[in-house]
């Protein structure tokens, strides 16, 4: 049974929520390691020069966090009322999604087996 009213409870939990703007994509086309390889060169770095380093990496993965990175600058200003240029990079992961099996044909009737990884990635701003 839980302790006090429904309200003071709600209350209670609201309070301990945090002021960090977070954006998550789920079952992205990348694998995980490839999108920590991006997210580990923009983590710690505000998200003026985070955007830069994205604009001129070469990978598919950085395409995806760049669109992440404007959807959590976005939570950051319309949501939590932040101002965009005083945010920096807190937090960064990708976690490993599911596998999508496919087959391959090969010759000789044979077939090899081609996993097409996916990954939810997850970036988390806060205020300096």
């Amino acid at each position: 049974m839980a302790k006090g009213h429904r309200s003071q409870i709600k209350r209670e939990r609201n309070a301990n929520t945090d002021n960090r703007a977070k954006a998550k994509v789920s079952f992205a086309r990348v694998s995980d390691t490839k999108a920590r390889i991006v997210l580990d060169t923009i983590k710690g770095k505000d998200v003026v020069s985070a955007l830069g380093i994205l604009a001129f990496t070469p990978r598919k993965a950085a395409r995806v966090i760049e669109k992440l990175l404007n959807s959590a600058i976005a939570n950051a200003e319309n949501n939590l009322g932040l101002d965009p240029n005083n945010l920096y990079i807190q937090e960064t992961f990708a976690n490993k999604g599911p596998t999508l099996k496919r087959i391959r044909p090969r010759a000789q009737g044979r077939a090899f087996r081609i996993q097409k990884r996916t990954s939810h990635i997850t970036i988390i701003l806060n205020e300096r």
